[in-house]
């Protein structure tokens, strides 16, 4: 098991540098230049185009991005590439920030919005998966298909404006936009707190039903195959209830690959939602990192994209590590 992980730490740090190499090309390679766009704010119709094109040279000079040739990308990446393996990320633009402090800063909220939806999805995709598997071709079966269906394929913008047009401005149950409303100064802790929760139940619920689909029709594929499975028909012919066969003997088994796709769910957990904080304007991670994408703000781009890619391969070791640990017969090589 050592030897494993050791080799697979090894793998997945030459796999985030092929990735953290092909992010800075792209990033370079983009045609949006926050530089250009904040010197030109800032000169404004006053400044000449001599001074424009002197005051931006100089800044990308500064920055390192002088150089758009093929070379001149391969010393930029270089450069940062040497600042991150020191822990340095650089200096967001836009927000002004190190980044791994704007990082850590916002990702607490969209972490509270993907794990309470993660929680939600589990409680009712897997029970309802199996008593979906049990009953094949039902009424449930059937009604749980037609509903799931119809939630994987709603687009989360189109979907989230129903909501937003429907709960908070027609009805006007729910706030949207940002954490917390008008409060006064003297307001507790408590109300504050029950202020962002009301704020989040629109986007919990978003995320929850655009994700239950797929965790159902997973859990009731499982159970479905081990239902049929050899071990199954024998518990039966020794006559155990249906009852002690189904959660003593399907549920156990219908688990283990559904442990083993928790661990990949790490990046999401952490990275944000990009398009449900967009639409619904909550300032988490997911909400920054688009922003900053859009000005080309090239410091926070790569310190964000190679968190995520970090998570994946996290991610991804543990997927392995708990496939094995849940299941004996898999064994890990050596």
């Amino acid at each position: 098991m050592v030897k494993y992980v050791i080799k697979r730490l090894l793998l997945s740090i030459l796999i985030l540098v092929g990735v953290s190499a092909i992010i800075y090309t792209l990033v370079r390679l983009m045609p949006v230049d926050y530089l250009e766009n904040k010197l030109a704010a800032s000169l404004g119709s006053a400044g000449s185009d001599v001074e424009y094109e002197t005051r931006l040279a100089e800044m990308k000079a500064y920055y390192g991005l002088d150089d758009d040739s093929f070379w001149g990308i391969c010393k930029g990446y270089f450069d940062w590439l040497i600042n991150f393996c020191q822990g340095n990320f650089g200096d967001s633009w836009k927000y002004g920030q190190p980044v791994e402090n704007v990082i850590f800063k916002n990702m607490g909220v969209s972490f509270a919005i993907s794990f309470v939806s993660l929680i939600l999805q589990l409680v009712i995709a897997i029970p309802l998966g199996i008593k979906c598997a049990c009953n094949q071709y039902g009424k449930l079966d059937y009604f749980a298909t037609v509903l799931t269906m119809i939630g994987i394929s709603f687009p989360t913008f189109f979907l989230g404006s129903i909501l937003i047009k429907f709960f908070a401005i027609d009805l006007g149950w729910f706030e949207v936009g940002g954490l917390h409303s008008n409060l006064p100064t003297t307001a507790s802790g408590f109300t504050r707190f029950i202020d962002m929760v009301w704020h989040l139940i629109l986007p919990m619920f978003l995320l929850t039903v655009l994700s239950i689909g797929s965790w159902l029709r997973y859990t009731r594929t499982n159970t479905l195959e081990v239902l049929n499975a050899d071990y199954i028909r024998t518990a039966r012919a020794k006559g155990l209830s249906e009852h002690s066969v189904v959660y003593k003997h399907v549920f156990r088994n219908t688990l283990i690959p559904l442990v083993t796709l928790l661990a990949g769910t790490l990046p999401s957990l952490f990275s944000g939602a990009m398009i449900t904080e967009t639409v619904f304007d909550i300032p988490g991670i997911g909400n920054i990192a688009y922003n900053a994408m859009l000005e080309g703000d090239i410091p926070f781009i790569m310190g964000y994209n190679m968190f995520i890619a970090i998570l994946t391969v996290i991610g991804i070791l543990l997927t392995d590590i708990m496939y094995a640990v849940v299941d004996p017969r898999v064994k890990l090589g050596s």
